[in-house]
């Protein structure tokens, strides 16, 4: 299983791209990307598809928060998402090549897969495919996870030879009404991650002494957390996790 460049480590991760609508950095948007490879930081972003299958770097599955339409995002052709204009910035919906071609290696790039099944269950695939295609050649540190353990496990087959993981948290029934009470106990406990060969979790950092993962971080798993808002949060998520994925303030590279 591959592991994580230590490029991941190092520099703290910033959340859907070093974003601040007020400053004119959208999340997931060109400016935002353009930020964080200045700053040096490490860059996650979240991955949805268009109608022509093609992968774009946006993290909700419906338009309405982020832009000026509405409706979900799966309906539109990249082209028509990369006409629209994200809320407090100059630029559209980027396509996952496009932010490929900027960073160009220059720092990580954290890939998050959004579940496309509906309940992080086996409908995946075509997104997996477009995203390990869009990834061909690219030279850079880069690493990818998704909530569905199913899509990680088919990173596993589309591209054997790239660091994945599992974006994972408690899964508390008010953030997800979909899956059964039974299900969100048993994706809880982070059963998956031998099966899909993953190297890494990015875990809830509220559920960080959970202790399912001091047990995979005694085995080797390499811990990355999520979301930390301020250096004090920061400090206390790293008495478990390796690194962070952090907004809304910027944190310190070390030295």
């Amino acid at each position: 299983m591959p592991a994580l460049p230590d490029a991941f480590l190092t520099l703290p991760i910033a959340h859907r791209a070093f974003h601040d609508r007020d400053a004119g950095r959208p999340e997931n948007g060109m400016e935002a990307i353009d930020a964080a490879i200045a700053a040096g930081y490490g860059i996650e972003v979240d991955i949805q598809p268009s109608s022509d299958g093609v992968p774009m770097v946006f993290h909700d599955d419906t338009l309405d928060r982020l832009t000026d339409v509405s409706g979900p995002i799966k309906d539109r052709t990249a082209a028509d998402l990369g006409a629209l204009t994200l809320k407090g910035g100059a630029s559209g919906i980027p396509t996952l090549a496009a932010v490929l071609a900027k960073i160009a290696g220059r720092v990580p790039l954290l890939i998050e897969i959004k579940d496309q099944d509906g309940a992080n269950g086996p409908n995946v695939g075509p997104l997996e495919a477009a995203v390990a295609e869009a990834l061909k050649g690219y030279k850079g540190p880069v690493a990818l996870m998704s909530f569905n353990p199913h899509s990680v496990a088919a990173m596993a087959r589309l591209a054997p030879d790239l660091p994945r993981g599992i974006t994972s948290c408690s899964y508390p029934a008010k953030d997800w009404p979909e899956i059964s009470a039974a299900e969100r106990a048993r994706l809880a406990a982070i059963p998956d991650y031998d099966r899909v060969g993953a190297s890494f979790i990015s875990h809830e950092a509220a559920d960080l002494s959970n202790p399912r993962v001091a047990d995979l971080k005694a085995a080797g798993a390499t811990i990355l957390c999520w979301t930390i808002r301020s250096p004090e949060a920061e400090a206390a998520a790293r008495k478990v996790a390796q690194n962070i994925t952090f907004e809304r303030y910027a944190a310190a590279i070390p030295a």
